[in-house]
């Protein structure tokens, strides 16, 4: 069936704790969800209505700009300031951030080391070389 490849499958997620249990929902139909609850919260009437018209409804900017009445250029920068204001509430959700993606699916990566906490030592692969002249090691 064709519309069949657009329905998610619903997963078992194991929620952390000594008993291990687990539940069963649909990610990417939870993400929408949020997606649009999040945006509707924190965004104004108007900027909402721009916001469902482009983003959500994939309208353009001529049928927007007739739609709200508005010219090109104050359509893009309230466009802009849409991306911006939802790109940081997006960020700093909590628990799970909407962005970056693998945070809201996985959660937050526990046992990640930066590599400039701690430089490893360098370990040659070669031993070192002895001089054919003199017999010495050179370092």
């Amino acid at each position: 069936m064709a519309g069949e490849r657009h329905v998610s499958r619903a997963t078992l997620e194991t929620i952390p704790g000594k008993d291990h249990q687990g539940t069963w929902g649909r990610k990417q139909e939870e993400y929408i969800a949020d997606f649009c609850l999040v945006s509707k919260r924190a965004l104004e009437e108007s900027e909402y209505r721009l916001f469902r018209y482009h983003f959500l409804l994939g309208a353009d900017w001529r049928l927007c700009s007739r739609k709200l009445g508005v010219d090109r250029g104050t359509f893009y920068h309230a466009v802009y300031r849409i991306q911006e204001k939802l790109g940081r509430i997006f960020r700093e959700l909590e628990p799970y951030p909407l962005f970056p993606l693998t945070d809201y699916f996985y959660g937050p990566a526990k046992h990640t080391v930066s590599c400039l906490v701690s430089r490893p030592t360098v370990v040659p692969i070669r031993p070192p070389v002895n001089r054919p002249e003199t017999g010495k090691k050179v370092a």
